[in-house]
């Protein structure tokens, strides 16, 4: 069965889905405008397209992009959907796009049915800056999980859209192509740690969790 959380705050809202085989994390951002970012769009069949577009309707969104954290299999299955579905552009980070393009291959291999998903129209980069109406995202280049991963991270309220980098007292796994495994250890300590403790971290796969949390807790990472 599928689920979600709708997580609320001052100047940002964030839905959460949980999508496809891989149990992925898809997110809406959106603000008191209505005007949302679709992260990581992992439905992969017509009930969760269903879904994600019952909610944009009954909530009256705009989405304006799609962001891929990175292009892992699990969350670009729902690219090549939600790109013609809302006639909006797809943002993945820079390194990321020959990940990209392995889509059908790596699909071939776990037996998933795929349309393949479009080309980027924009390719993103550290520190810059993705503005939601009056919410601002800077964005934290952090390989490790795959070869361009990046984290988002909102400075009022706290809020961390981390990808595969972080979990729930765990990391992302680093056997898969592109993956390395100090990589990944040095950018969570020295680019994810230095964020204020009660920083909120949506991640890729399961529970929420925080930055202070993951620091006393996280057993990968002591």
């Amino acid at each position: 069965m599928k689920k979600f959380n709708l997580l609320c705050f001052t100047m940002i809202h964030i839905k959460s889905f949980t999508f496809n085989a891989f149990s992925e994390n898809t997110y809406l951002l959106y603000n008191e405008l209505n005007v949302a970012y679709i992260i990581d769009p992992g439905c992969n069949d017509g009930n969760e397209r269903k879904m994600l577009d019952a909610f944009i309707k009954n909530e009256s969104l705009t989405p304006i992009a799609i962001i891929n954290t990175h292009c892992h299999i699990d969350h670009v299955l729902g690219n090549a959907w939600s790109k013609e579905r809302y006639k909006i552009p797809l943002w993945i980070p820079k390194g990321e796009e020959a990940m990209l393009a392995r889509m059908p291959e790596v699909a071939a291999m776990y037996g998933v049915t795929v349309t393949p998903s479009p080309l980027p129209d924009r390719v993103l980069v550290e520190d810059e800056v993705l503005e939601l109406g009056s919410t601002s995202f800077r964005l934290i280049s952090a390989p490790g999980h795959s070869p361009a991963s990046i984290c988002m991270y909102e400075a009022i309220d706290h809020i961390l859209i981390a990808g595969d980098v972080l979990f729930y007292e765990s990391i992302g796994r680093t056997d898969l192509p592109g993956g390395n495994h100090q990589l990944l250890l040095n950018n969570i300590k020295q680019k994810l740690f230095i964020l204020p403790d009660v920083t909120k971290v949506y991640p890729g796969h399961g529970p929420e969790t925080t930055i202070g949390h993951e620091k006393l807790n996280n057993p990968f990472l002591d």
